[in-house]
This record gives structure tokens, sequence and C-alpha cells, in this order.
């Protein structure tokens, strides 16, 4: 605990942006820190900072990799901070700093869902709110799916849901679907399953 609130509170390395950074909480998925940085101009300040492990994301195709708009699989998940209910794809951290961001992935994929994957293709990584956090999710597409039993955390209260790719879409644009990572999953993986669309 104090190794690691030392690390933290450490000056970075000379072309870092970082100053100085004061631990301010520690907790169990973030880290917030008060950072006092030097920003381009050669000006400096201080900003609120929430560290965070980073995370994978899979979106669980069924069928085969060739079908434009295949049926997927996606949750529908509480989620306190929203107010209730979002759709989303499976998304979990990693269970140890440096974990192979596949591995996250495969693990969330079962955990959530039941489903094993026989390959996953990595799409991209986002950050999610750079403005106050350095969180990166890392996006994959799972195929070769194998049904199994989900594990769900005690805090967990998800259900999967399965439709079309293409009225996941439909439902990103009628603001039924919010979650930004799923968004970006959704899309990301429709120009990847339809690499010459015109639109």
């Amino acid at each position: 605990m104090q190794e690691r609130i030392a690390e933290m509170a450490e000056i970075e390395t000379e072309d870092s942006p970082l100053i100085e950074r004061e631990p301010i909480f520690e907790g169990r998925i973030v880290d917030l820190s008060i950072d006092t940085v030097r920003f381009p101009d050669g000006s400096t300040g201080q900003l609120e900072m929430i560290r965070h492990s980073g995370a994978a994301a899979v979106l669980p195709i069924l069928g085969e990799p060739g079908d434009p708009d295949p049926e997927i699989v996606l949750i529908r998940q509480y989620r306190y901070a929203s107010g209730g209910y979002l759709i989303e794809v499976p998304a979990g951290r990693p269970e140890r700093r440096g974990e192979d961001w596949e591995i996250c992935a495969r693990r969330e994929l079962e955990e959530e869902t039941g489903l094993s994957a026989e390959e996953l293709i990595y799409l991209t990584k986002i950050f999610t709110t750079p403005g106050f956090t350095d969180e990166v999710i890392h996006l994959f597409l799972a195929f070769g799916l194998v049904e199994g039993d989900d594990q769900l955390d005690e805090d967990e209260f998800i259900e999967t849901v399965r439709m079309r790719l293409s009225e996941a879409i439909r439902l990103v644009q009628s603001g039924e679907i919010t979650d930004a990572k799923t968004i970006c999953t959704l899309y990301t993986a429709r120009d990847h399953l339809t690499p010459h669309r015109s639109s």
C-alpha cells in the first residue's frame, strides 16, 4: 500500500508533463490524484486525475465471419451510475497488471455471457473520457462461440440479449443504446465485417 502511494507520488521522467502527483484516494477500481502538470505552452496547472486499470470489451458474433449482418450477443446490465439498465458489450478489467488483453476479453466474455470463443479479432482501443481519466478499453470481436455457464460477480445483474448487428446500430441511432464502448464496438465491427461500405 505505502509503496503504491509512493510510486504514484514520485516525480515522473524529464520528458513527462507531470511535475507532481498528490494521491487523494485509492479505491478498488480507480485511484484519484491531483496532478500538477506542465502544459504545451510552458504554463502549469492542477488537474484532477482518475487512474484506471483499463478494460477489454468483446462483441460475440454468432455465425460465420463473412456475414455482413450477423446475429450478435449483447448484455443488459444494471448500472447505478446511469440510473438503470444499459445494453452493452461484455467487458471487464484485467485480473492483474500486465494481463494480456485477449485473455481478459475471453474471461469477461465467458463470465458475463457463458460463451467461449474459438477466435478473437482485435479491433482498436479507445480512451473513454480523456478529460479526467486514463482509462483505455480494448475492443474485440469473438467468433466460433460455444455455450457454457456464466459466472457473474455478486454486484453484477446481467441478462443476455440477441439481435442482428443492424438492429443494434438502429438502437444506437434511436438513442436506446447509449453506452460509449458499445457504440464504438458496434460501428467498428460493422466496418470490419463490411470493409467496402460506401456510407
